[in-house]
Formats: structure tokens, C-alpha cells, sequence
């Protein structure tokens, strides 16, 4: 009885461990190639796994994408989420977006699997919905964090309310990191992205407290 019960748990760690190399050398491998130009054995073999290593834990390379961005993707909002945290009731306007912008910027193969995302979700309706909700919750995040220091923090009044503040950041991101894929100069990247959310989240006629 004590073996029939602790094997399904030995199992499911294993195929849990199993699943996470797959996702991070499938990661490494569409970040250097490109979706639609890898293969199920590529990754297999990044991974150090068989076939049916694969076919046991995702049914097709669409199914591990999607999975795949969809890990990332969750991991980032969260972090940016955390970020925003750290101040007291105020925002302190300079303080997070440095916080906010080490962690957009980190990854420049992050970037990579990001764009063939999008490419592929502008193809296909199913995986734009999954695009449109982690962009969302980003945007939430954000905007939460701006209402919530609302009366201690004033935003432009151009932007609206916290909402349209929240849209314009993630619109500079977009922005500064089209460039940032074609020159890989992440520190300049960095420094525009800091100094352009700075511009949007401080400056011009603002909205009072």
C-alpha cells in the first residue's frame, strides 16, 4: 500500500521535470531558429529526450508554443507586478521604472519567441485570445498599481485616467523593443525605455490628486 502510494507521486514529479526541459530547450531553440523552422526531434534532442518523452507531455510543437509562451508570459507579469509593489501608497515614479524595466528588458531571447507569438497569433484567433490575455493582465497590473497610488501620485492628464496610463506603457515597450531586436544594444534600450516611461508617468498637465 505505502509503494502504490508513493509511486504516482514519483511519476509525477518525473514527467513535471520531464516537462520543464522540454519547455526550456524548446525556449532555446525557437529563440535561435524561429518557429516553423523547428522540429520535434531538434527540441528531443536539445532536451535530451526521445520521441515519446514529447508526445507523452504535449500532443503537437503548436501545443508546446503555446505552453511555452504561456509559462513566460505569466512569469513576466508577475514580476512586473512585483516590481510595482515595493513602493509605499505613492509611487515613486523613477524607482519603479527601474525596477520595471530590468525586468522587461532582461531577456532578448524572451523577445524573439515573443515576435514569432505574435506572428503566429495574427494567423490564428485561438492563440491571438491567449495573446490579447496576457497583454491585458500586463496592462492590469500596471493600471492597478496606478490607481491604487492615486491621490499620492499624479499622472499626465493626456493619459486619462490609470487605464490609458497602463496602454502607454506597454505601447513604449512595444516601440523600444522592435529596435532593441534589430541592434541587440539592451543597455541602450534600457536607458531610452527608463527615460520614455519616465517622460509619459511624470511630465505635462496633470490630472490633481
Amino acid at each position: 500500500m505505502e509503494a502504490t502510494e508513493e509511486t504516482p507521486r514519483r511519476v509525477t514529479r518525473r514527467r513535471v521535470r520531464t516537462r520543464a526541459r522540454l519547455l526550456d530547450a524548446a525556449f532555446a531553440v525557437f529563440a535561435a531558429k524561429g518557429f516553423g523552422r523547428v522540429s520535434i526531434e531538434e527540441i528531443c534532442e536539445a532536451a535530451g529526450f526521445s520521441r515519446g518523452a514529447f508526445y507523452s507531455n504535449f500532443a503537437t510543437l503548436d501545443e508546446l508554443f503555446f505552453a511555452l509562451y504561456q509559462e513566460r508570459a505569466d512569469l513576466i507579469a508577475a514580476q512586473v507586478a512585483d516590481a510595482l509593489a515595493q513602493d509605499g501608497p505613492g509611487l515613486d515614479v523613477p524607482a519603479a521604472v527601474d525596477r520595471v524595466t530590468e525586468v522587461l528588458l532582461l531577456d532578448v531571447d524572451w523577445l524573439l519567441v515573443k515576435t514569432d507569438f505574435l506572428v503566429h497569433a495574427a494567423r490564428a484567433p485561438d492563440v491571438a485570445r491567449a495573446l490579447l490575455d496576457h497583454r491585458a493582465r500586463l496592462r492590469e497590473a500596471i493600471a492597478d498599481r496606478l490607481f491604487r497610488a492615486r491621490g499620492h501620485t499624479a499622472l499626465p492628464a493626456v493619459l486619462g485616467d490609470a487605464e490609458g496610463a497602463a496602454h502607454a506603457v506597454v505601447a513604449a515597450y512595444d516601440g523600444v523593443t522592435t529596435q532593441l531586436l534589430l541592434d541587440r544594444d539592451v543597455e541602450a534600450a534600457r536607458a531610452w525605455l527608463k527615460q520614455l516611461l519616465t517622460a509619459l508617468l511624470t511630465d505635462g498637465s496633470r490630472i490633481p490628486s
